[in-house]
């Protein structure tokens, strides 16, 4: 329930919880905690399991529809540096993608390198998408594009009506220029835009469209040997009114989260059988946990705080924020230490 006293669920043995909606991606290591093999002590949840990222944040952003939800960290960032945002992070990323790939240029542009970019019309799904906020942040500060001299154009990516979720403080000299009456499929086949910034591909003809970093991997590795970050798309938020009647279930949430996390990884290095459809996939769980170390995909502050401390400063300079933020603007004081033994 929203804004008032909580509900409290009495289980069949006589102890009573808090009882919790959450709102997340079908996840594979978030699949024990919607089948409930995977609890948060003290809490009851009903598990809304949605296939995107889409409805869920902007069902959460505009109405608050459930106690806990995945959210779009652009989105958080933003809304948190207005004030007091109705709803508070956990540090519990559920989507972390590197995102080089996310950059889709027409092939007949001439555009081989990021410094290319400058000058050209690029579209954008949102300019505070998580996955924009990174790829703009990284195309700045590792190749020197000037963004100012790029002509942003805003529009859903596969169709039209998509809109800006929260309010922008863009740079001066810059501008993003909203095209809800078109897609950026759209205007990438017809050639009104170059190029495309986008989580989600855009339905473009093959032959047209290519990625600016045609070997996306090895430029993400190299990116993340260098800098030690890891994209954040998305993190795990509480409803602020929910958080201020049960700080304890920050924690709790939090550890929940993080079980589930450590039985996937283990099920995805099990060589006894094929847990995904693909091959060598123990292999290349084996492989990547040699190489990123035994939680190849951290959650908690100060395994993450190169990550957070670089977008919340891409997020600033590109006009998403409307202040400097900082790891303690972001997170409650119950999840920004450990209990270590």
């Amino acid at each position: 329930m929203r804004g008032g006293a909580m509900n409290v669920h009495v289980e069949a043995n006589g102890i009573a919880s808090v009882h919790l909606t959450l709102a997340v991606v079908d996840y594979e290591h978030v699949r024990e905690i919607a089948q409930g093999l995977v609890r948060a002590d003290g809490i009851t949840l009903t598990p809304l399991i949605f296939p995107s990222i889409e409805e869920i944040t902007f069902r959460f952003t505009n109405n608050l529809e459930w106690d806990v939800s995945e959210l779009s960290f652009g989105k958080y960032v933003s809304l948190t540096s207005q004030g007091a945002a109705p709803m508070v992070a956990i540090p519990v990323f559920p989507s972390r993608v590197h995102r080089h790939s996310a950059i889709y240029v027409r092939a007949d542009r001439g555009i081989k390198a990021a410094k290319d970019l400058e000058g050209c019309a690029v579209g954008v799904p949102e300019w505070a998408q998580t996955a924009g906020i990174y790829a703009r942040g990284i195309l700045a500060e590792e190749f020197g594009v000037d963004l100012s001299k790029i002509r942003w154009l805003q529009a859903g990516v596969n169709e039209p009506g998509r809109t800006e979720k929260v309010a922008l403080r863009l740079p001066s000299g810059m501008r993003c220029e909203p095209r809800p009456d078109t897609s950026l499929s759209a205007m990438l086949a017809s050639g009104e835009i170059d190029a495309v910034i986008s989580a989600r591909a855009p339905e473009a003809p093959n032959s047209r469209v290519v990625r600016l970093f045609p070997d996306y991997r090895a430029e993400e590795a190299r990116f993340f040997k260098k800098t030690g970050i890891f994209p954040i798309m998305h993190l795990i938020a509480i409803r602020r009114t929910v958080l201020e009647q049960h700080p304890w279930i920050a924690m709790n949430l939090f550890k929940m989260f993080e079980e589930a996390k450590r039985r996937c990884f283990n099920r995805l290095r099990d060589f006894t059988c094929a847990r995904i459809p693909l091959p060598w996939a123990a292999a290349i769980a084996e492989e990547i946990a040699g190489g990123f170390g035994p939680d190849p995909y951290p959650y908690g502050i100060e395994e993450s705080r190169p990550t957070i401390e670089a977008f919340c400063r891409y997020a600033h300079d590109q006009g998403v924020t409307h202040r400097r933020m900082g790891v303690d603007d972001l997170f409650p004081r119950e999840v920004r230490a450990m209990a270590r033994v």
